[in-house]
């Protein structure tokens, strides 16, 4: 069958984090009969998430791409984040849609990155259809989000248009749907939705020159590297010339394979029409915002642009004196090659040399820390440093970065979060009460006093509050936030820790690591019970007597040691201490591991 770009949709699924995006995307494939009755994938559920991290973390980290045939319509669906610390990915695979359909909870109705998400979308005009999921929540409360999603267009439409947009209700999970809160018994209603709604490809299918944006890339380990990106005019063809154009300069290539999307997979084709997302093998020199063009005339198509960073982090070679023990890419070289690799794919990324090392700026904690134990998984030895805010000249004035801050938390907790937020200076914008009987609020805070709020939130509230932010532009630098924290323990002698030497120890403060752990001059071993910084030995063994000996050591009991995340042991730095990370182990440690040292550059 002849495919035509009228046969063809394009459509993104967009919302804010944990609303139901990925989930949505399984039933649609499920309904669709992309598998067959017996294959694996129809038991599965966040089919679309395929990393680790997604899978362990609950959340997508990057936009995916899928295809299903409905009544002869050929659907091309792009997953895409929900995290404000990827909207990176949101932004550059967006430019490949031509709708999207917009999901949101029906009970905590839009949220920080919904409006996030939905303002890119309006910006590229792309044409919305609003769904409901959820609604089966005791507390769904479907009639006031309708009002906050009519609200919410008000304040982000760029055209009258785009206030008249389908709204549809669903429960992903049971893969239903319906255009009243009586729900069908399956997803068609969507799939009607995206075909009737969804406007054709906008595209010039007759060109005599083909052009096409790249918006993402994709390798593995038989054909290599994959671009992928929407053709905007004309066709593609296996083994055809191509030129690849960007800023500085064009380069000749040439397609090797040329692939189309179908379920989970990919399938190679001899041609492809404008309108269509497709995978070209073979063009090794593209990147992503490149332009993939045909004839003798070849024309750029214009750039993605992308939001600037916000938060910066130096990562370097490790130097800690168990340097080279436990990872198998140890050198300046090696983390520098991984780095550039990176930064093909997650284009929100900037890096720059450092010292022995590279400040590494993305979009927020999160963005950097799933680098990092990426990096960590696939067997890198590195330290970094504490995240510091990416800051901007603004006709001739310093300005930081700030961002809407939305925090839940149950009533009990208020006094908590008014308390953490006012040594934050952040500016209280709402407070209301939510229909679950929870407190909403909302509040301007500066990126800088973000670093670290999570976890001494989820600490104050004992893991019950919601808290989400999305950038929201600029302000004037009055003063500097710097983060308060108690004094570290630092191991004073290297050897191996002992109960002993802890269960005195643990009387100071809490304590990171357990007996029998190596650790080094200068390491931190826990956080003190006062402000200031102390050395403690904890290698110290019992002296043995007449009266005392080693057997002894069993009636000790010593309090279970915290473990810290990689996210909280970011958060714990200060600007002269690092983090020593490895396949195996997290390691706190003083930038300066001599004490007499140390002591003698706090003085200056």
């Amino acid at each position: 069958m002849t495919l035509d770009k009228n046969m063809i949709r394009n459509v993104a699924i967009i919302a804010h984090v944990d609303h139901g995006k990925t989930t949505l995307v399984d039933g649609l494939l499920k309904q669709s009969h992309t598998f067959r009755d017996n294959q694996a994938e129809m038991s599965q559920t966040l089919i679309m998430d395929s990393g680790d991290q997604e899978h362990e973390r609950g959340i997508t980290i990057t936009a995916k791409q899928t295809c299903v045939y409905y009544n002869g319509y050929k659907i091309n669906i792009i997953d895409t984040p929900g995290h404000a610390d990827f909207s990176g990915e949101v932004e550059r695979t967006l430019n490949m849609a031509d709708g999207v359909l917009l999901i949101v909870d029906a009970q905590e109705g839009p949220m920080p990155q919904t409006k996030f998400v939905l303002q890119k979308a309006l910006e590229l005009n792309l044409k919305p259809v609003v769904v409901i999921n959820k609604i089966d929540k005791p507390a769904a409360r479907i009639d006031e989000v309708l009002s906050e999603i009519e609200s919410l267009f008000l304040e982000l439409a760029t055209d009258e248009s785009q206030l008249m947009y389908p709204v549809y209700y669903a429960i992903a999970r049971d893969g239903r749907a319906g255009k009243t809160p009586e729900l069908d018994d399956d997803l068609h209603v969507i799939f009607e939705s995206i075909i009737n709604d969804i406007p054709a490809p906008d595209v010039d299918k007759d060109a005599e020159s083909a052009q096409m944006l790249v918006a993402a890339l994709a390798s593995d380990n038989y054909l290599g590297k994959y671009c992928i990106g929407k053709i905007f005019r004309g066709k593609l063809k296996k083994n055809e010339n191509i030129k690849v154009l960007n800023a500085n300069k064009t380069t000749g290539s040439k397609i090797e394979k040329l692939f189309t999307y179908k379920g989970l997979g990919k399938e190679e084709v001899e041609e492809a029409i404008a309108g269509d997302i497709v995978a070209i093998a073979g063009v090794a020199e593209a990147n992503i915002g490149d332009t993939i063009a045909t004839g003798e005339n070849p024309e750029a198509l214009p750039t993605i642009e992308l939001e600037a960073p916000t938060l910066s982090i130096y990562i370097g070679p490790n130097t800690s004196p168990l340097k080279g023990r436990e990872g198998e890419f140890t050198t300046s070289r090696q983390i520098a090659e991984r780095l550039e690799r990176e930064l093909e794919t997650n284009i929100a990324l900037k890096i720059e040399p450092d010292g022995l090392g590279y400040k590494v700026s993305g979009r927020g904690e999160l963005h950097l820390s799933v680098l990092i134990e990426t990096m960590r998984r696939e067997g890198y030895e590195l330290e970094a440093g504490r995240p510091e805010v990416v800051y901007k000249n603004i006709d001739g004035l310093l300005n930081e970065p700030i961002e809407d801050l939305t925090i839940e938390v149950e009533p009990e907790y208020v006094g908590a979060v008014s308390q953490e937020l006012g040594v934050r200076r952040a500016e209280l914008k709402k407070q209301e009460m939510t229909s679950t009987g929870a407190t909403r609020f909302v509040y301007k805070i500066s990126t800088a006093a973000l670093i670290g709020l999570r976890n001494n939130l989820l600490t104050a509230t004992r893991g019950t509050a919601i808290m989400s932010s999305i950038p929201s532009g600029y302000q004037r630098v009055e003063s500097k936030y710097k983060p308060e924290r108690n004094g570290a323990l630092v191991a004073s002698e290297a050897g191996t820790s002992t109960a002993y030497a802890l269960d005195a120890a643990q009387a100071r403060g809490v304590l990171y690591i357990p007996p029998q752990v190596e650790v080094y001059q200068g390491m931190i071993v826990g956080l003190s019970n006062r402000k200031e910084e102390i050395d403690i030995n904890i290698c110290r063994e019992k002296q043995l007597t007449n009266m005392r000996t080693h057997a002894s050591d069993g009636a000790i009991q010593l309090t279970p040691y915290t473990q810290l995340s990689l996210e909280q042991c970011l958060d714990f730095l200060l600007d002269d201490e690092l983090l020593e990370v490895t396949p195996k182990s997290l390691r706190l440690r003083k930038r300066q591991l001599d004490p007499i040292k140390r002591k003698r550059e706090n003085r200056r």
